[in-house]
């Protein structure tokens, strides 16, 4: 009995690794600039709410964690992202909520997400 068990679980062991090695395989991306609004994702994808006149409210959103994106000038809707585990990115924004930015980084498009690893972020004109 011991012998077919451990058996068992040497074939299971065997067939795992390879499921577990591509766990995390990161996705290629390109590095470019986009030029957009911060927005509260929640509020904007929900009620279409954003502008000036949304600001407290996507502040106090964001500190809640409601993640912070970035409208682009395209109609594109960027998820700021982290490579680093546990790394939440809207202290990055935090201070622009509602205002226009000009961001570079690592771009990614994964299932229909369009996704932004932030490298620079300052106010655009």
């Amino acid at each position: 009995m011991i012998k077919r068990i451990l058996a068992t679980t040497a074939v299971l062991a065997c067939c795992a690794l390879p499921l577990a090695a591509q766990g995390h395989a990161m996705t290629a991306g390109d590095e470019m600039t986009i030029t957009g609004q911060v927005v509260d994702l929640n509020c904007n994808t929900t009620n279409g709410a954003s502008g000036p006149g949304h600001k407290a409210c996507a502040q106090a959103c964001a500190k809640a964690g409601v993640p912070l994106g970035i409208l682009a000038s395209d109609g594109t809707m960027y998820l700021p992202v982290s490579s680093k585990p546990g790394d939440p990115q809207n202290s990055k924004l935090m201070q622009f909520t509602e205002s226009k930015v000009k961001v570079t980084g690592m771009h990614r498009l994964v299932s229909g997400l369009h996704t932004i690893e932030i490298k620079t972020v300052s106010a655009a004109s």
